[in-house]
């Protein structure tokens, strides 16, 4: 995609979405550490109905470490995988509280030294809790990114890479949400609406609807 593609293409998402956020639920940066760790290979709504009723319980990581694993498994056990999820976060307090105080660091290398963090996981809280101009490719933004031709690439890092340097600077901090959002509400995998589709002009996929 041309460079003034691009610059039209974010332009039209940030026009029709001003001020793209996780959808998410969470009140502080632990939260959503939690919440995006427990939301792989599942919803966001299924982790919401789970974090719900976990963060008013077990709102930090002194509260969540008290439960240990099987209490924290009573909460989420309607979420894929929740007991290595539970393990995971169990140890991920235990690591902030020894290390950080409770807090979570606002540097990439120590968020992915915590179980249950890849990179996707620790660029989602670098950009949305701290503001930083990351972009973090899950299935929607690599379609997406292959798919329309802003960021082609064969493996997730390559899109994300390729994001960075096409993405001009003032979007950078909101082009995950944009992103992720358009994907997974109008660039679907199976159906994708073109129809409705702000960039559907400026997309190069070959089997637009329109």
């Amino acid at each position: 995609m041309k460079k003034a593609d691009i610059e039209a293409f974010y332009a039209r998402l940030a026009e029709s979405n001003p001020a793209p956020t996780t959808e998410l639920h969470y009140a502080t940066p632990f939260q959503l550490l939690i919440a995006v760790i427990l939301s792989a290979q599942a919803t966001d709504v299924g982790v919401n109905k789970a974090t719900a009723l976990l963060f008013p319980a077990a709102p930090d990581a002194a509260a969540i470490a008290a439960l240990g694993e099987e209490g924290l498994s009573e909460y989420i056990k309607t979420i894929g995988l929740y007991r290595t999820k539970a393990k995971n976060v169990i140890a991920t307090c235990r690591i902030l509280l020894s290390q950080y105080d409770g807090q979570v660091p606002d540097d990439r290398a120590a968020l992915e030294a915590l179980p249950g963090v890849g990179r996707k996981t620790a660029n989602v809280v670098l950009n949305t809790a701290f503001g930083h101009p990351t972009i973090a490719v899950d299935t929607h933004i690599f379609r997406l990114g292959n798919r329309t031709g802003i960021a082609p690439g064969k493996s997730v890092l390559d899109v994300e890479q390729k994001l960075l340097r096409v993405t001009p600077d003032r979007y950078k901090k909101d082009a995950h949400h944009w992103l992720i959002l358009h994907g997974r509400y109008v660039c679907k995998a199976r159906k994708p609406e073109c129809t409705r589709c702000v960039v559907a002009d400026l997309c190069r996929f070959k089997g637009k609807s329109v």
